[in-house]
């Protein structure tokens, strides 16, 4: 089992923990590290494996699994892309999601909303669950036919209420209400979470490894591919169907009130909850499912079953 696998398991076993550190993990000045260093901290890394059962203290090994745990991908060792890294994944969706928000227009949404998805796509498939190696040409094939389906298909479901609203003329306050207020926040999150699932659907269909506690991989399992691509889907979903909803439940008590109705104030408003929202809900949707993602002996498949008498077993769920 990998050295982040394992650190994900023992210093973080809680919602707490877990938000806790991914709190740390996604700190942008961490993208600044040079690879050589990165690589450098794996070595101090591996000296210090017996440190993961007991709160991490020193500050030089604390830096390095932060380093670890936001650069370097736990099932392959490879360090991630800069773009890809989760640091990254913050200071480059908020913009595409605030732009989604502000424009009225069906063509300006769509092309927000096929920038955001095809960044986010992308961010899914790299650290995504690696069992399936980098040699398979033909499973990159589809992920990629997949993946432009799936973008494509999510930008054009953002921006169809918008397409219908302006090619009918539907004007109405109750229209204009469902459309931009209403519809959105299903529609951003339910999209959201399909992107997970279209390109990670080759892990559910050919399965993902799983471990025991000592890390040894007992077999594949598409049980626990299917569990892996369903939890990392809803904390997906919920990550942004959140910032969609929290932020226009709040500008409708600020339209209310007697803050200046002028469109610059409300819009720089609306920017600055949809910052709030987004920055608090990543750490706590990534924090939902434990990230060595447990599943239990019975639930697996029966070739795995005889293999082992351990009661739970793991498996890297991905981001």
């Amino acid at each position: 089992m990998d050295t982040n696998l394992r650190l994900w398991r023992e210093q973080g076993p809680s919602f707490f923990q877990r938000f806790l550190l991914w709190a740390d993990v996604l700190d942008p000045l961490l993208l600044f590290t040079s690879s050589d260093e990165i690589r450098r901290t794996r070595v101090l890394i591996e000296s210090s494996e017996k440190t993961l059962s007991v709160p991490i203290q020193n500050e030089q090994t604390k830096k390095a699994f932060l380093l670890s745990l936001s650069s370097i991908h736990p099932d392959t060792g490879k360090i991630i892309p800069g773009f890809f890294r989760p640091p990254a994944f913050l200071p480059l969706t908020l913009p595409l999601v605030i732009a989604s928000s502000l424009q009225v227009q069906a063509k300006q949404i769509f092309l927000c909303q096929f920038a955001f998805h095809t960044y986010t796509t992308a961010f899914t498939v790299l650290n995504a669950n690696g069992t399936t190696k980098d040699e398979d040409n033909s499973l990159q094939q589809k992920q990629l036919l997949f993946g432009v389906g799936a973008v494509s298909y999510a930008a054009l479901i953002g921006a169809l209420p918008f397409i219908f609203m302006n090619r009918y003329t539907l004007k109405s306050p109750l229209t204009q209400l469902v459309v931009k207020k209403l519809l959105p926040v299903p529609l951003f999150g339910l999209t959201s979470a399909f992107t997970v699932v279209a390109v990670r659907s080759p892990e559910f269909e050919n399965g993902i490894e799983v471990m025991d506690r000592n890390g040894k991989v007992l077999g594949v399992s598409k049980k626990a591919g299917e569990k892996a691509v369903k939890e990392t889907a809803l904390s997906r979903g919920v990550l942004f169907g959140t910032a969609f909803f929290l932020p226009a439940v709040l500008m409708h008590f600020v339209e209310r009130s007697n803050f200046p109705k002028t469109s610059r104030a409300l819009a720089s408003v609306r920017v600055l909850l949809i910052t709030s929202v987004l920055a608090g809900m990543l750490p706590a949707s990534l924090s939902m499912f434990p990230q060595c993602g447990e599943i239990k002996r019975a639930d697996l498949e029966p070739e795995i079953m005889s293999s082992t008498e351990e009661t739970v077993l793991f498996y890297n769920r991905g981001i």
